[in-house]
């Protein structure tokens, strides 16, 4: 039997050992708290951007944060603690949603999570919160007098919806997703009570004057 000494020598050891691994995590944790507010912000930039129309600095943003995303990825993985953690899927959606935004305005296509190298469940809280984004700019286009654009973001935003819906999962696999579908619903319900009054208005419109032409011919 060990004398109480050698154990307390091992564990001293054994403690020490975990010390420098935790402690190794926890630079690993700051170095990814700074990249992940910096995907965030990158993030909105290129989202913001989108919506005003600028494309070339949407473009630009994105590229910065697509970058930051593979960084914060690259350093976390030999940690799991991090890498499955909401820290790390947080900035991931964030990204995932501007890219998701982008490639759907611009060039309508949906690259999936594999395309994007990164993990489902932050692609899948990303792409619901895509919803949110298709209700600016449908909202966006209505005030520009966009009626076929405006639609288009609705039916997708509808899409979107219609195929999250069906994934129930706790919480414990998919944090936070059963409230991001359920208000994906309510968006995509007010954004096509809106679209559907304005869409009425004009023909109305269009139909009192093509009837006042009518009137006025000799």
């Amino acid at each position: 039997m060990g004398s109480a000494k050698n154990l307390g020598d091992t564990l001293k050891d054994v403690v020490a050992k975990a010390d420098s691994v935790l402690h190794r995590l926890d630079e690993v944790r700051e170095q990814a708290v700074k990249i992940s507010r910096d995907v965030v912000r990158l993030s909105g930039f290129s989202i913001t951007a989108l919506h005003q129309g600028d494309l070339e600095a949407a473009r630009r943003h994105l590229e910065g944060c697509e970058e930051l995303t593979k960084k914060l990825l690259e350093l976390t993985r030999p940690y799991p603690e991090l890498y499955y953690s909401g820290l790390v899927y947080n900035a991931v959606s964030e990204y995932v949603e501007a890219k998701l935004l982008y490639t759907l305005v611009t060039d309508r296509t949906l690259p999936d999570f594999e395309e994007l190298g990164v993990y489902v469940v932050p692609y899948l809280q990303g792409l619901a919160d895509v919803v949110g984004e298709l209700r600016r700019y449908a909202l966006e286009n209505l005030r520009k007098g966009k009626l076929d654009e405006a639609w288009w973001a609705l039916d997708l935003m509808e899409l979107i919806y219609t195929s999250l819906r069906g994934l129930d999962y706790p919480d414990s696999i998919l944090p936070n997703f059963r409230h991001k579908v359920d208000t994906a619903r309510g968006l995509v319900d007010s954004t096509k009570s809106l679209v559907i009054d304005i869409s009425q208005r004009e023909e109305l419109l269009r139909a009192l004057s093509q009837k006042g032409a009518e009137r006025d011919r000799p």
